[in-house]
């Protein structure tokens, strides 16, 4: 239970940040830091990214633009004065090298891989039980202010706000990078109206240089310094888009049924060092599975689907999805028999279509 006491008037914000740090580090956040509410410093490059259609399918991208653009608009009636963020790290074992087979039983398998971030619980559900116990806390503590809880779902640029909140700096490939530990994190946020010290910002902290190798690593080159054209991008392809595939990626997709890891798997912030090997994840996400068997995937129904899928953040993506992304990983794969068992499956594509 957060327990602030009571405190001199010209001491109370920054005591009460710090409090409310330490209360994110004893509910086992990895990252804690505070920003202040204030307007995106990228709203003319966010608008051009909307109109050039590069958010795709996602629709939701280009709604809410206005609540997007300044967190201070996202609490209904009020003014936001303060984001808390917190991350959580996710596991990053070894840089995997990509395959289409596995042996299981003395059996060769054709598997497709599925993105770190999504091998163990939902990172939705894990998050949100905790930030909505401090939002809690804070709310009886101070009744008269509002909280916000908000985990990937809401409108909120939230690696901005990392970012000016010190959990780390933006690299080229869109992706937040804590320094020295690498970019497997997961953000959460509390927006609130109580006035809190922000804490350090990375702003102007560059974490790239002139370092590009997710941008030569992207097998569909989604990726320009700073930003991701999701409609070539295949965590996108493969989670977001729910119609066919265009065939021009199909092959570029390798065999990856679900996300895609590989502008993280080459980042030099991702290399294994001494300060990330102590550096803890969260053990709600240690992985359960990082693959499917193709033709497994192949013959799923949606009850198949759903227990697959059981406390997984996956559930985003429709039984036909997953066929769709499960046949042209197949497609990829050098092996006739496998491609003979598919065409015996009779399977039709229509019932591929998200």
């Amino acid at each position: 239970m957060l327990q602030l006491g009571v405190l001199r008037p010209m001491s109370m914000t920054q005591e009460t940040t710090q409090q409310v740090l330490g209360r994110c580090r004893e509910l086992g956040f990895a990252l804690a830091g505070v920003a202040e509410a204030r307007p995106t410093s990228y709203g003319h490059q966010y608008r051009a990214w909307i109109e050039a259609g590069k958010h795709g399918e996602m629709a939701y991208l280009a709604q809410n633009v206005e609540k997007r653009l300044d967190v201070r608009m996202m609490l209904p009636g009020v003014t936001a004065k303060s984001v808390i963020c917190v991350g959580d790290r996710y596991g990053a074992e070894g840089i995997e090298a990509s395959r289409h087979r596995g042996i299981e039983g003395g059996e060769e398998k054709a598997e497709g891989k599925i993105a770190r971030y999504a091998r163990g619980d939902d990172y939705h559900v894990v998050m949100k039980k905790r930030l909505h116990r401090l939002a809690d806390e804070l709310a009886e503590q101070f009744p008269d202010e509002v909280f916000r809880v908000c985990v990937d779902t809401a409108p909120v640029l939230e690696r901005e706000h990392a970012q000016r909140a010190g959990l780390g700096a933006i690299g080229k490939h869109t992706l937040l990078i804590e320094q020295g530990v690498g970019s497997y994190l997961l953000l959460g946020e509390i927006i609130t109206t109580l006035e809190l010290t922000p804490t350090p910002s990375t702003e102007n902290v560059d974490p790239c240089g002139s370092c590009t190798q997710c941008i030569d690593a992207c097998p569909t080159d989604a990726i320009t310094p700073w930003s991701v054209d999701a409609t070539r991008c295949i965590s996108y392809l493969t989670i977001e888009h729910r119609t066919r595939i265009d065939q021009q990626y199909h092959e570029a997709m390798g065999d990856w049924i679900f996300g895609c890891d590989i502008c993280q798997e080459v980042c030099p912030h991702n290399q294994p060092t001494e300060r990330s090997s102590g550096a803890s994840t969260n053990a709600a996400y240690a992985p359960r599975n990082d693959h499917f068997d193709l033709l497994d995937v192949l013959g799923w129904d949606e009850q198949a689907r759903r227990e697959a899928f059981t406390k997984s953040s996956m559930k985003r993506a429709k039984l036909g999805m997953m066929k769709r992304n499960a046949l042209i990983a197949a497609g990829n794969a050098d092996d006739a028999a496998l491609h003979r068992q598919i065409e015996a499956m009779a399977l039709d594509e229509s019932e591929c279509e998200g």
